[in-house]
């Protein structure tokens, strides 16, 4: 198979099945149908078939993603991807055997999050609530305390929950519990889970429902498929990640603290949730993890952060 002719088709299928099976999200099927084509290509200009790729050749492609610059962990990814493809494809029967199962991802360096601490959240929570900002960037539309209201609630609800942003974009009015205090989270692969808010969480969400979704549900603009949307950008559609995140970055600047995203936020909550003693099985349900691994990642940051403490505060550290 050469780049030109069947690899669309491959790729094609292949990425309706990470789509619609796997509930990959539109960002990661991206990213994995453009290493599969890539395999494809490197293996289509050494004139070998797809259905003759084989372990030495992901290696040799691999190798080539090296020497061109690419970090650790886009190679992790790459590993991924490929070792999706070569299982998708033997099951199709496009491949006699897999040659990815022995496949192994470098070890990715470990790099500490920067997290904010309490007091500097407490402050972006605040400055969001300053903020106004239109969608576009440009123009100020919409109602100036609505607009306020919402920030306020973006960055309350992705530090008292730990969700993404993406997950908290998704959120429908009727996704909040007010009586037991829970959102109902959509999350990766589609896995649905209950996540807690505390009493600030329950107060932005009651202003921002009496007093700031209504003026923008108003605006002429409206869009009648985000009507049961909780958050809504100031033309009454429902909230986009983009905004959302110039929302964090502005807040988060104003705090005193590193400069950060809600992926920022995300860490945040984490390190603070197991520096407040949560057992780290129940962090993981709450940030919605599938594996343990990932979760323990914030156990190296609050050891980091007693060590820092101890230095600075111990006389023989």
């Amino acid at each position: 198979m050469t780049p030109g002719d069947g690899a669309t088709d491959v790729v094609d299928r292949f990425g309706d099945y990470l789509r619609l099976e796997q509930g990959l999200s539109e960002h990661t099927v991206r990213a994995y149908t453009g290493d599969a084509r890539s395999i494809i290509t490197y293996a289509g200009v050494r004139g070998v078939e797809f259905t003759d790729l084989d372990l030495p050749l992901l290696r040799a492609w691999l190798a080539d993603r090296t020497r061109a610059g690419a970090a650790r962990t886009s190679i992790a990814r790459q590993v991924s991807s490929a070792k999706k493809l070569c299982a998708w494809a033997t099951r199709e029967g496009l491949l006699r055997v897999d040659p990815a199962q022995r496949l192994r991802a470098p070890k990715a360096h470990r790099t500490l999050p920067e997290v904010l601490d309490a007091d500097q959240a407490a402050r972006a929570i605040e400055a969001a609530g300053d903020r106004v900002q239109s969608d576009d960037g440009d123009r100020q539309s919409g109602d100036a305390d609505a607009i306020a209201l919402r920030d306020r609630l973006v960055v309350e609800l992705l530090y008292s929950t730990g969700i993404r942003v993406g997950e908290l974009c998704g959120l429908d009015i009727g996704d909040v519990d007010a009586q037991r205090r829970v959102l109902r989270v959509l999350g990766k692969g589609n896995k649905e889970r209950m996540v807690p808010f505390g009493t600030p969480a329950a107060h932005a969400i009651d202003e921002w429902l009496a007093r700031g979704r209504p003026a923008l549900v108003t605006q002429a603009s409206a869009k009648p498929e985000s009507a049961g949307a909780l958050l809504l950008g100031s033309r009454g559609g429902r909230l986009n990640q983009r905004m959302a995140r110039s929302v964090v970055y502005h807040a988060a600047g104003q705090s005193g603290g590193p400069a950060m995203g809600p992926h920022g936020l995300r860490h945040s909550a984490a390190t603070h949730l197991l520096e407040g003693g949560a057992d780290l099985r129940i962090v993981q349900e709450l940030l919605g993890h599938a594996s343990l691994a990932t979760t323990q990642m914030y156990t190296h940051v609050s050891v980091e952060r007693l060590r820092a403490v101890h230095s600075q505060a111990h006389p023989r550290a």
